[in-house]
């Protein structure tokens, strides 16, 4: 299935997305996802995302480190309430959030929220 790809998109675009999966991410600095966490999981995911049959994955890049770091970056607010990059949340069927891992937790519990 595919995976789209927004860089810093405004909250009224994600309102109502059609994916069932959201991840948020570093942006790219230099080449390279800023935030080593997300460089960790981002193989990972990717190849998961990527299998068939897999549902449907957005990911948001949060824009680079000093923007990110500040309390209004507009991720860390409602709806999304996103603390640390990365952050994958799954949404129902009427875009609600029904499960989240953040950091390293996304490599242990993958599998088990796609399956749930």
């Amino acid at each position: 299935m595919p995976i789209r790809s927004l860089e810093k998109p405004p909250l009224s675009e994600l309102a109502g997305v059609p994916e069932k999966f959201v991840i948020f991410y570093s942006s790219v600095v230099d080449g390279q996802l800023w935030c080593p966490y997300c460089r960790d999981v981002e193989d990972r995911v990717q190849k998961t995302f990527s299998a068939e049959g897999a549902p449907d994955l957005l990911i948001v890049h949060v824009g680079d480190r000093p923007e990110w770091k500040t309390p209004d970056a507009i991720y860390r607010k409602e709806p999304w309430s996103v603390t640390g990059v990365p952050t994958l949340i799954k949404l129902d069927s009427e875009g609600k959030e029904v499960a989240r891992l953040s950091g390293t937790k996304i490599l242990d519990g993958l599998d088990q929220i796609i399956r749930d």
